[in-house]
């Protein structure tokens, strides 16, 4: 059975697209789990049990290789009246940042 240079071309980007979707779900999951142990710590309310991609980028890491940086963002209360935002960052699969918008103690 013969492929054509088309067949093989399309083969290798529908592959491309279903390994960049699993390891974007698998980086989210990290996210989000990064996100509500965060909010634990930090003693607030980790809102809507989720984050969402905000900005992909690429950069380079320590070791000057290429990488995927992202960040992803959620929301998250104090007191259940305001809603503040807080991000996750990651360097390829590397957690480089966790922060909270400044937000009232109550």
């Amino acid at each position: 059975m013969m492929f054509d240079i088309n067949a093989i071309l399309w083969l290798t980007f529908l592959s491309l697209v279903v390994f960049y979707w699993l390891h974007a779900s698998r980086t989210k999951e990290v996210a989000l789990k990064v996100a509500e142990k965060h909010c634990e710590e930090m003693q607030v309310q980790f809102l809507d049990q989720s984050v969402y991609l905000k900005r992909i980028w690429f950069k380079r890491n320590d070791l000057g290789h290429l990488s995927l940086w992202r960040e992803f963002y959620f929301e998250f209360t104090v007191s259940g009246d305001d809603r503040y935002f807080g991000r996750v960052t990651l360097l390829g699969k590397k957690i480089t940042a966790v922060q909270l918008d400044p937000h009232r103690f109550h």
